[in-house]
């Protein structure tokens, strides 16, 4: 079987399984074709409130696929013009993950590293099972990085946190990615499954436009001046105030009960 995306939905959850069977999940070229593809088609569909990416079986992705035939490689070697022309492509399949309007997840049940890693650092909270491990990797493969992963890394952990994981890459148990703040939690392997319903479920009982707006906040809380930021934070926060979400929860809190969001 080629390697690819499974995708699943329910209850305004999509759920991405990246696959690439006997190699651990490992980052083929028709598997960034069809993340592209599902990407593509999430970005615009209401539907979905959360997007989750796991890995198939017992890894999450271990980075790319370096033993495939060369067809089926991102890097090549038949010319640095084309090799750069294709990571460049892929690069922009992690933007796309890394700016989806949905509230993303990263569900690492197993091996995450390298380009695997960049992934789910792509994505805005990651909950790692108790055996998952993770290893940044590109210096062992004597290259410098890709997909974004040190750019997320930076901001997730700060500096010196995130050069030390790179330029000293080695395995790091789940329970120490979360303690270093890699991980946004972890959860035992016979709960994993519930823990990640629980938290997914959770999430997409929000209301659609303000969590689109905020993560809009969060990514700008990253680029722009204060008095920038300040500027378009007001806009979007009166543009949800004026939603019938916002009317919904005023009312839910009034009646105590549990508001019921429609992405209007």
């Amino acid at each position: 079987m080629p390697a690819g995306v499974d995708r699943t939905d329910g209850d305004g959850i999509a759920t991405l399984t990246l696959r690439n069977e006997g190699r651990r999940n490992a980052l083929a070229v028709d598997l960034f074709d069809d993340l592209d593809r599902e990407l593509d088609g999430l970005e615009s569909d209401p539907g979905i409130r959360v997007v989750v990416i796991t890995g198939h079986g017992s890894a999450f992705s271990v980075g790319a696929d370096l033993a495939a035939p060369s067809h089926r490689r991102t890097l090549r070697g038949d010319s640095v013009s084309a090799d750069l022309a294709r990571l460049r492509r892929v690069g922009r399949i992690a933007e796309r993950l890394h700016r989806l309007p949905q509230v993303s997840v990263a569900a690492v049940n197993g091996a995450c590293a390298g380009a695997g890693l960049s992934l789910a650092l792509a994505c805005d909270l990651r909950i790692a099972a108790d055996t998952a491990v993770f290893n940044t990797a590109f210096l062992g493969a004597g290259l410098s990085g890709d997909l974004g992963g040190i750019w997320f890394a930076t901001r997730i952990l700060g500096q010196a946190r995130a050069r030390e994981l790179f330029l000293l890459p080695g395995r790091l148990p789940a329970r120490d990615a979360c303690a270093a703040g890699l991980v946004t939690r972890v959860s035992p392997d016979e709960s994993f499954a519930a823990d990640l319903a629980a938290l997914t479920t959770r999430l997409a009982g929000g209301a659609p436009r303000a969590v689109r707006a905020m993560k809009d906040n969060l990514r700008d809380a990253d680029r722009l001046p204060l008095a920038d930021y300040l500027d378009v934070e007001s806009e979007r926060m009166v543009s949800t105030f004026h939603t019938d979400d916002a009317r919904e929860a005023a009312h839910a809190f009034l009646e105590r009960r549990e508001p019921v969001f429609t992405g209007k």
